[in-house]
């Protein structure tokens, strides 16, 4: 009884500190929210920092950052923007967040010098206000070629009066009939559905759709000031406060439904991410994901080649689950990864029954070929670092030379076991026998059949064995010297 009564004991105290935590994430919960009522906003703005290339992890953190923008009803989300671009599903979700949020949002490309190229060109138009600092610019938003082609520029049209063709001297019928080439039809595919899809944008906020279609057809790319005059964006501003200052009192559409910006001297805070935005950040880096990738697939290997290890097999398998993770949020190439795993393969493959470099060579060329392929995406930041696939590559020819080395090394060394070790090997009579009699090899006691007479203690050599009887000749006579005797 004395034992059961001591594990109630402790399961009441495990209980009851449980609740206590309950209660206190409760009471911290009810701390963080907004001390506000519905449809009264709180007088906040909340600021958002995006640099670099937009990927998973821009995605998650613009995608949480309006959730609690909501939560906390803010009054105004700013996205501060600067990005040469990024993936285009990442772009698509950023974009799809933007609009069905229910606080306004204004994108603002800062500071001086930034850019909103590519995917930031979306993100700007998706955006309820579309705002830029001095000295930056938009644009260059043509989608990646898909399958290697090239976007195909529309036929140019013959002028119906004068009938004048373009500058490679065909007209536009002759153009039109000639069939496309697959991958150039691709391409068009995916420039026609960005065009679609930004045109829908610059419409729905009331944008240039003209300079929109160019910047995706032609990478049409514009300074602050010219986006102005177009009609691309609403305003320039100097700083976040200046933003806000400016667009007091302006009206935007927010889930179809007009909502009027009061802005002035609202205070602003920055959402930084938080540790689930860093680590994903972290292992959605292509060369991360990478190296991740290896380290799980040789950390099982190695744990197959020690069972028991333990250590190498956790490893390996914690690291191959967060490099699958990452390399789902990404555009892999499985014809890469394929490669990859046979390169593997065939390394291991050399070890286990080596072919004098052959298997090697073939995995290190197919692991170095998947490398450089496995991202299938030319959007800049988004790549594999060459510079580590070519230290892999090296470090795995070493090894292979060293694995070749030992191989040769280890053929050409004398047989010490078996059969043939004691072909050659030296011993000695027990006794002096004519034909048959015991001899001594390698500490062991043999029946042996002389070929010539021996006397006892004299050295012999061991020419030959026939089950476990062995053939001598006395030492330091040759086989020729025995005929001629």
């Amino acid at each position: 009884m004395g034992g059961a009564e001591l594990m109630v004991k402790k399961a009441g105290w495990f209980f009851l500190v449980l609740a206590i935590m309950l209660l206190w994430a409760r009471d911290a919960q009810g701390q963080e929210a907004p001390d506000s009522t519905p449809g009264q906003p709180e007088r906040q703005v909340i600021v958002l920092d995006v640099q670099g290339p937009i990927g998973p992890a821009t995605r998650d953190y613009i995608s949480r950052s309006l959730e609690i923008a909501a939560e906390r009803q803010a009054a105004l989300v700013v996205i501060r923007l600067d990005t040469p671009g990024g993936l285009e599903a990442s772009t698509h979700d950023i974009v799809k967040s933007i609009l069905r949020s229910t606080v306004p949002v204004a994108t603002y490309v800062a500071p001086q010098g930034a850019r909103a190229a590519s995917a930031g060109t979306y993100i700007l138009y998706a955006s309820h206000i579309a705002a830029m600092s001095p000295a930056t610019n938009v644009g260059a938003a043509t989608p990646v070629a898909i399958m290697g082609g090239t976007p195909r520029p529309e036929p140019m049209k013959k002028d119906e009066e004068s009938g004048e063709t373009g500058e490679t001297g065909e007209t536009a019928d002759s153009a039109d009939k000639k069939p496309p080439v697959a991958g150039d039809a691709m391409a068009q595919k995916a420039v026609n559905d960005a065009v679609a899809h930004i045109r829908g944008l610059a419409e729905k906020r009331g944008r240039n759709a003209e300079w929109a279609e160019l910047a995706v057809r032609e990478a049409a790319s514009i300074s602050s000031e010219e986006a102005l005059e177009r009609g691309v964006i609403d305003l320039i501003a100097v700083s976040v406060a200046d933003l806000l200052e400016q667009i007091d009192g302006m009206t935007v559409e927010v889930n179809d439904q007009e909502y009027v910006l009061q802005t002035r001297g609202l205070t602003t805070e920055q959402l930084e991410p938080d540790w689930r935005n860093e680590l994903l950040s972290v292992i959605t880096s292509p060369t991360i994901a990478y190296l991740l990738l290896l380290i799980g697939i040789y950390g099982l290997v190695l744990e197959g080649y020690n069972p028991g290890a333990i250590v190498p097999g956790v490893v390996g398998a914690i690291c191959l689950l967060m490099a699958l993770y990452a390399l789902q949020m990404l555009p892999v190439n499985y014809a890469g990864l394929g490669l990859i795993l046979l390169g593997i393969i065939l390394m291991i493959a050399e070890v286990m029954a080596p072919s004098f470099g052959a298997l090697g060579i073939g995995g290190i060329i197919a692991m170095v070929i998947g490398s450089v392929i496995l991202i299938d995406t030319d959007v800049p930041g988004f790549a594999v670092s060459r510079a580590l696939i070519g230290s892999i590559a090296v470090a795995g020819s070493l090894g292979l030379m060293a694995i070749v080395w030992f191989a040769i090394r280890a053929r050409q060394r004398p047989v010490v076991s078996g059969r043939e070790q004691l072909i050659g090997a030296t011993g000695t009579a027990l006794e002096g026998f004519d034909n048959e009699g015991e001899v001594f090899v390698h500490s062991e006691r043999w029946h042996a059949v002389a070929e010539s007479p021996l006397r006892a203690e004299q050295d012999i050599v061991v020419t030959g064995l026939d089950g476990l009887t062995l053939k001598v000749r006395p030492a330091g006579t040759t086989l020729q010297e025995q005929e001629d005797d």
